[in-house]
């Protein structure tokens, strides 16, 4: 046994048994989380070999080749026509009777709940732990950057559902890119088509595949930072990982609600409340200010209004030119401590009603793409699909009404998953975290004091 194995004591593996069922191998899933560590940062151990997505197939550009007399391309024209007439709905029935691209593997492990994925990822971050003896503000601050973890880990695990589940969508929308292409194809051959007309149907296919290439990189990219929240390193795990991944994101409530006995007109003071950082603050900046005589406090009103309005003039920064006010420390103190205080007030009200706004109006959205845009969206589809039965629209109308209705599929996704990031957002905001899309605010006064422990 190696001298750095007997450092560490035995480890009790059970709690681990959550993190191994994503690992790949059974060598990573025994290991403690010592091993896991130098293994993962060690240049000798090598990665299992990474799977690289496979791209769509490529888009064929070219020109079928043509009959080369009249005689030929009347035999290719009745022999076409004949096939179509066996079926009862031509085009399409003959395409189903075709060989099929094999179907993907039956997934027969559990989906990773966030609930699971979130129990792992704190594993990697013991600095997320409170520590016994920690006083109030400590425990504070450990609080708010757990919630800003677990938003992360959250943010993760959506976007990497909505990412896999839309790259599922592009890769459909292009298979029917791909039958009408196929169907111009044998239409330029039997002479019924124009190779212009063809070409407009290459070009669909061509996008599609673009944008199938583009959805299938997003969800790779997604994976690996899903993966990187979970702490897995092996490229067989990330892989593991994604037959683990839920086939969609759950279902919108019925109703979007600031939280359990919480009233929407009392966000802003939930926040301030969950703030580690304001009650320190607070007390620390009234203490200041008290100590201050109300006569200063009106003399350096008076002198900075007078500053702010001759820098205003003359196109400035503004000035203080009296030396008592400049050398009251005291003074200095107190006006700089109620300035912070007051803008961190001022952030985390706006905090509250930033992150709150964002979740009815995200439910809405996802409920109007559901219920709205997808319904009409299939009595549409349907009404083409009739047309199409009474001989009013052809293959390629029906084929790009399919389309339509996976971009709106897929539109109803990301409506869905900006919703329960919001909602993620708005849960942290709550539990102390600042709100996602501005830095965090520091404070130079409670800062040093963070994690100190109490006596």
């Amino acid at each position: 046994m190696t001298p750095w194995r007997r450092s560490f004591p035995p480890i009790d593996l059970r709690p681990l048994a959550l993190a191994a069922g994503l690992l790949a191998s059974a060598a990573q899933a025994q290991s403690n989380p010592a091993e896991l560590a130098l293994s993962a940062t060690n240049p000798n151990v090598a990665s299992t070999a990474p799977a690289i997505p496979a791209l769509p197939e490529p888009v064929n550009a070219s020109a079928p080749p043509l009959p080369t007399d009249a005689a030929e391309a009347l035999a290719i024209w009745r022999r076409a026509n004949a096939r179509v007439a066996e079926f009862p709905r031509g085009h399409v029935d003959l395409l189903k009777q075709e060989p099929a691209p094999p179907a993907a593997a039956d997934r027969r492990v559990p989906p990773l709940t966030w609930a699971e994925a979130l129990q792992v990822a704190l594993r990697t971050r013991p600095d997320l732990f409170v520590r016994l003896g920690s006083n109030a503000l400590g425990r504070g601050q450990v609080q708010a950057e757990h919630a800003a973890f677990v938003r992360e880990v959250q943010a993760a695990w959506i976007d990497a559902i909505a990412a896999t589940q839309s790259a599922r969508y592009r890769q459909e929308a292009l298979e029917a890119a791909r039958v009408g292409t196929e169907l111009g194809r044998r239409m330029v051959v039997a002479g019924n088509w124009p190779q212009a007309r063809l070409m407009r149907e290459q070009l669909v296919e061509a996008s599609a595949w673009q944008a199938a290439a583009d959805a299938q990189a997003r969800a790779q990219q997604a994976l690996e930072r899903l993966a990187q929240k979970l702490g897995l390193w092996d490229a067989a795990a990330v892989q593991a990982l994604a037959q683990r991944l839920p086939d969609g994101l759950p279902a919108l409530p019925e109703q979007a609600l600031p939280g359990k006995d919480l009233r929407v007109t009392d966000i802003e003071a939930a926040a301030l409340r969950s703030d580690p950082h304001l009650a320190q603050q607070r007390a620390e900046a009234l203490a200041a200010m008290q100590a201050v005589p109300a006569e200063r406090w009106a003399a350096w009103q008076q002198t900075t209004d007078a500053a702010i309005a001759q820098a205003q003039a003359q196109g400035k920064a503004p000035e203080l030119t009296d030396r008592t006010l400049v050398n009251d420390h005291a003074l200095s103190n107190a006006v700089q401590a109620q300035a912070e205080l007051l803008r961190r007030g001022a952030q985390r009200r706006a905090d509250a009603r930033l992150a709150w706004a964002a979740v009815p109006l995200r439910h809405a959205s996802a409920r109007h793409a559901e219920q709205v845009i997808g319904q009409l969206q299939t009595a549409i589809e349907q009404d083409t699909l009739q047309r199409y039965n009474g001989m009013l629209l052809s293959t390629w109308d029906l084929l790009a009404s399919a389309r339509d209705r996976l971009a709106s599929l897929d539109a109803a996704l990301q409506a869905r998953a900006e919703f329960w990031l919001a909602q993620a957002n708005w849960q942290a905001v709550l539990a102390g975290a600042d709100h996602a899309g501005r830095e965090p605010a520091s404070s130079s006064a409670a800062a040093p004091a963070a994690n100190a422990a109490g006596h």
